[in-house]
């Protein structure tokens, strides 16, 4: 009874979210419909992988909402919006459309967003538990901003190991390969004394006797995972400075709050009528 019963106090009626965020719900709606019509017609086509892809974004755009209902956080329209957006243009356009090719800098800029968003995510985690009395921490400014930084830095790497797994495992590009015109190693040294060889300018490369159609060498994976690293963390410091004046002005910061997820009031009221 207990569980029903708070199930029902936090479950929000579909008139009320209307009526509180119309932008936000017309948005998903349009976002939801152009992804069943995407899903029906790569069953037409009989693509499988990109139907389980419309699928999966199906499922992924339940989650923000989800965890609204289910564990008392309060998401902001803005991050929301932004985290359905993410959603569509990594799963429909990036994969689907395959903008990941086709548009350069997309797979950088979705990189350098999820940066910018992990570490909101981790800001308010951090946040919450330094604000909670039953805790007993107290973080400075920095330090909250510090946990929220190596958050989201801590995320892009767990998310490169799945690219590389999902690469090694499955034989998917997910960590995409670059072109290059210059070779550094000290495996092409034929003394072995640990001395670098340096091969530039690259022109063409053969696999197996078999010219490949690309002005250059290919490497794979690794400049694409350090530059998505390297903008997740441009996007993580960037959020990191902007919770810090959050943290120090004490929640007065307008920008700030648009990205912070924080807990529902309705959670506290709950807890002093247990």
């Amino acid at each position: 009874m207990a569980r029903r019963k708070r199930r029902k106090i936090h479950s929000v009626p579909l008139k009320e979210q209307i009526r509180r965020a119309p932008r936000l719900f017309t948005l998903y709606v349009l976002l939801r419909l152009s992804v069943i019509l995407a899903l029906v017609a790569q069953v037409f086509n009989r693509d499988w992988q990109n139907v389980a892809l419309c699928g999966l974004t199906l499922f992924l755009f339940t989650v923000p909402s989800f965890i609204e209902r289910n564990w008392h956080i309060d998401i902001p329209d803005t991050l929301e919006v932004i985290i359905l957006l993410f959603i569509y243009a990594a799963e429909v356009l990036g994969e689907i459309r395959a903008f990941y090719v086709s548009v350069p800098g997309w797979d950088t800029a979705l990189h350098t967003i999820t940066g910018f968003l992990s570490a909101a995510v981790g800001f308010s985690l951090v946040d919450i538990i330094n604000r909670n009395e039953n805790t007993k921490l107290d973080l400075s400014p920095v330090y909250v901003a510090i946990g929220a930084f190596c958050f989201s830095m801590t995320i892009g790497v767990i998310w490169e190991f799945f690219e590389f797994s999902m690469d090694m495992l499955f034989g998917l590009d997910m960590q995409k390969d670059t072109v290059v015109r210059e070779i550094h190693s000290v495996l092409l040294d034929p003394t072995r004394s640990n001395r670098t060889v340096n091969i530039v300018g690259i022109t063409e490369t053969a696999v197996n006797g078999v010219p490949l159609a690309i002005n250059g060498y290919l490497d794979i994976g690794l400049i694409d995972t350090m530059k998505d690293l390297f903008v997740n963390l441009v996007g993580a410091f960037v959020f990191s400075i902007i919770g810090y004046f959050y943290v120090k002005g004490r929640g007065k910061g307008r920008f700030a709050k648009r990205f912070i997820p924080t807990l529902t009031k309705k959670k506290a009221s709950e807890e002093e009528n247990l």
